[in-house]
């Protein structure tokens, strides 16, 4: 139920309905204009009519009928003709604000875009219908490819993960967004991006390490947005949960600012530390590191430049609101290596921001010692080692400067417009997704007997079919025949009994990664100084994402993917590191590779031996995942006895690819579904403007259907015809049955009729008829026909 405040709430229970409503198109209030309006709200499912585990889409719609104002009709001001300083009001597109209420108070009833008009010459009335947040995904959808999943043989996905993901892409938010996302070689850019909303794979970057599922897990409890990754313990060998992620962009070093942060819940997990590393490609085998650590226990941070080896130098800063403070914080920390030579000692700064909303600001620090400094690289991966519930994990480069607390806060950048549930459906692969945003939400939804929709905010939620495992034991609302019911229909069917089900489901368990295209290029590409050259390679649909090529050197060459630089286009040319920074994405069917010059020389793709040095090597799983089943049913179960065996497949798809996730979706189904559950339609009641999807509602009615029960609000539709007058019908699924049949005093008949049929003739009948063959024969009856005579 929508909150209301205290004189809407005292009006509501009076049963007093002196209806009130507010309407604005594109900002302009319009009220006084609605002749009529109808808004409607329900879930759309693939499952069996009347199963209490209901799935799919709710795109709410709102139809408004609007007059003219003044002396000038609705036609003139607002058909697709009129002057646009009126007619954009109800453009297509345009936003529509609508509240309905009481004379105690209105409450958000819907919000969304006008979806077309209608205007009728020689009248005043203009149709409108608008369309929810769901109008705000109809982009292409288009969900990242990573091979981590089954090159580990883990889940690197969920199904939630994936739903996040689509919302991100058209604008909606569950946790800060990506700081930099858009591609321009002279802004900085955002080249990790990992939300940790139930999986490991990254809007942008690719997830390299993906961790053992036992030692973590995904929670919104403590979550310091949405969802966090919490771990559990650590692996047998290490003191935290470690996973990596590959860049989008392999930048250089010397010459970037590397911005790399996380939010962390100090409350949540088995330690006290949290540590973002940067690893750099160097010249040879070593690797360089850049890392932030911070430690609650002790109420200290820590910024190093060196090896992975174990050489370098660190700084530590002493923050005693660390250990004295329990719950979120944003971690930051800022590595400079901006320099003109081929070596730099790193500036570094850490940024933080405390549960109370707090910035404490940390004092710059750069490195004198010589084992910090870093030598020409390129950004080889992140690395997150973390005992804490950790989320929104990302790295930027190319910032101008350091940022400014604002800036760090992300202030005023975004708002939180989406509400998940608990992540379900792991995935070792994503699945390939077609069509537009909103249809591959719906898609998933029904795959998981889940339930997507914009509540009338226009903040999206997401909720599991978990949500209906237990049947709700109190009421938001009870609605009486006496006073609040006017119409009501109770109808049960057969076809709402399912208790032989089964879930198909994708098995991953033994795909492995193998090579997918090889591509040699065949021309050495010159990149003039300062400037950019873009590659593209087609890929194919089978293929998965890879991340940019690693950068060979004359002392260590990275078998695959893999370019080589030199100064001059010529056989034994010195390679050159440190001096290219490579972003790869994939766009339309091709893998795209953009080369940047950070230097003022000339530089080619070109190898010791003079050959162009690009080589790609795409990855694709080893062989098709199985398709398994799971099955939920009980033999001999009471269901079946009185119902008889009733079976449910699920439709076949590649959002279920574990066991226990199929198991767990056919128990729900055959949970909803052993005994039919009634279905209450077209129930007029007393107008309540509080009333939402998914609300639990208490129906008594002693003056027909004779019940008393609990029933889910599965579809509102409320329409105001004429001005005060306001009818409100809703669509009911009860929490549970009538019992278990009982039969008494009645036995019912069997199947078919156990009467024995007669025997029809015997032989002593048929040889004393005809007592020759010769008489039978003459007689040209078949062997039936003298069968069923009788004789």
């Amino acid at each position: 139920m929508q909150a209301s405040d205290d004189d809407l709430t005292r009006t509501l229970r009076s049963g007093s309905r002196v209806t009130a409503h507010t309407t604005r198109l594109g900002g302009r209030d319009v009220s006084a204009q609605v002749q009529s309006w109808q808004l409607e709200r329900s879930y759309s499912t693939d499952l069996p009519d009347a199963m209490r585990a209901f799935s799919g889409s709710s795109a709410a719609q709102l139809q408004l009928q609007v007059s003219g104002t003044g002396d000038t009709s609705a036609p003139a001001l607002y058909s697709p003709w009129a002057p646009r300083s009126t007619g954009d009001a109800a453009r297509p597109g345009q936003s529509v604000v609508h509240r309905y209420g009481t004379d105690g108070g209105v409450l958000p009833a819907f919000r969304g875009t006008l979806r077309n008009r209608s205007a009728a010459s020689g009248t005043d009335s203009v149709q409108l219908t608008a369309l929810d947040g769901a109008e705000r995904l109809r982009g292409p959808a288009d969900l990242p490819k990573p091979y981590a999943g089954f090159y580990w043989r883990r889940p690197v996905a969920t199904a939630t993960w994936c739903v996040d993901e689509l919302l991100r892409q058209a604008g909606l938010h569950s946790c800060p967004p990506p700081r930099h996302p858009e591609f321009d070689p002279a802004s900085p850019l955002t080249v990790v991006y990992a939300s940790l909303h139930g999986g490991f794979a990254a809007t942008y970057g690719q997830p390299e390490v993906v961790p053992d599922p036992r030692h973590y897990g995904w929670s919104r409890d403590g979550a310091p947005h949405e969802m966090a990754l919490v771990p559990h313990a650590a692996a047998p060998d290490t003191n935290a949960l470690t996973a990596t992620w590959f860049p989008r962009s392999r930048v250089t070093v010397p010459g970037s600012r590397l911005f790399a942060e996380a939010w962390v819940n100090n409350a949540v997990g088995f330690g006290s530390t949290v540590a973002l590393e940067l690893d750099l490609n160097r010249t040879g085998t070593e690797t360089g590191r850049l890392r932030i650590a911070v430690d609650f226990s002790t109420g200290q941070v820590f910024m190093h430049s060196g090896t992975r080896e174990g050489s370098g130098w660190y700084y530590s800063w002493g923050v005693s609101a660390l250990k004295e403070k329990r719950g979120v914080w944003h971690i930051g920390g800022l590595f400079d290596t901006v320099s003109t030579g081929t070596s730099v000692l790193p500036t570094v700064q850490p940024f933080l921001t405390g549960p109370d909303g707090k910035h404490y600001p940390c004092g710059p620090a750069t490195f004198t010692d010589a084992t910090a400094a870093q030598p020409a690289a390129e950004l080889y991966q992140l690395r997150l080692v973390t005992q804490l519930a950790t989320e929104s994990v990302q790295l930027s480069t190319g910032l101008p400067a350091a940022p400014t607390a604002t800036e760090f806060a992300q202030t005023g950048a975004w708002a939180k417009e989406v509400r998940l549930d608990d992540a379900i459906l792991p995935l070792h692969a994503i699945p390939r997704v077609s069509g537009s945003q909103w249809e591959v939400l719906t898609q998933i939804a029904r795959a998981s007997m889940s339930t997507a929709e914009f509540d009338e905010r226009g903040v999206f939620h997401w909720r599991n079919y978990t949500r209906f495992a237990k049947p709700p034991t109190a009421p938001d609302l009870t609605l009486t025949s006496v006073r609040d019911i006017a119409a009501l229909t109770v109808t049960e069917e057969i076809d709402a009994c399912r208790n032989y089900c089964v879930q198909p489901y994708k098995d991953w368990s033994s795909v492995k990664v193998t090579s997918g295209t090889t591509y040699h290029d065949t021309v050495v590409r010159e990149i003039p100084g300062n400037a950019s050259v873009t590659l593209k390679y087609v890929l194919a649909d089978e293929e998965f994402d890879i991340g940019p090529p690693n950068v060979d050197d004359d002392q260590s060459v990275a078998p695959g993917f893999s370019v080589r630089f030199a100064a001059a286009n010529a056989a034994g040319a010195a390679a050159v590191k440190g001096a290219v920074d490579i972003l790869a994405r994939r766009e339309e069917g091709c893998l795209v590779l953009r080369l940047t010059n950070r230097t003022a020389r000339r530089l080619y793709t070109v190898d010791e031996d003079g050959r162009p040095s690009v080589h790609i090597q795409t990855l694709k799983p080893s062989t098709e995942p199985v398709e398994r089943q799971a099955t939920s049913w009980v033999p001999g179960s009471t269901s079946e006895r009185y119902y008889g065996r009733q079976e449910y497949c699920a439709e076949a798809g590649d959002w279920v690819q574990d066991y226990r996730a199929a198991q767990d979706l056919a128990d729900a189904m055959r949970a909803a579904g052993q005994y039919p559950v009634p279905v209450l339609g077209d129930v007029e009641v007393l107008y309540d403007p509080a009333i939402q999807l998914g609300d639990v509602v208490r129906v008594v009615d002693t003056s027909g259907a004779a019940l008393d029960t609990l029933a889910w609000v599965v579809g509102v539709k409320t329409a105001a015809t004429a001005a005060g007058t306001v009818q409100q019908t809703l669509t009911l699924r009860g929490t549970r049955t009538n019992g278990v049949p009982a039969d008494t005093g009645l036995t019912p008949d069997t199947p078919s009729d156990r009467e024995p049929l007669p025997a029809g003739a015997t032989y002593a009948a048929v040889a004393a008829a005809h007592p020759t063959l010769a008489d039978l024969t003459a007689t040209g009856s078949t062997w039936r026909e003298i069968k069923e005579s009788g004789l």
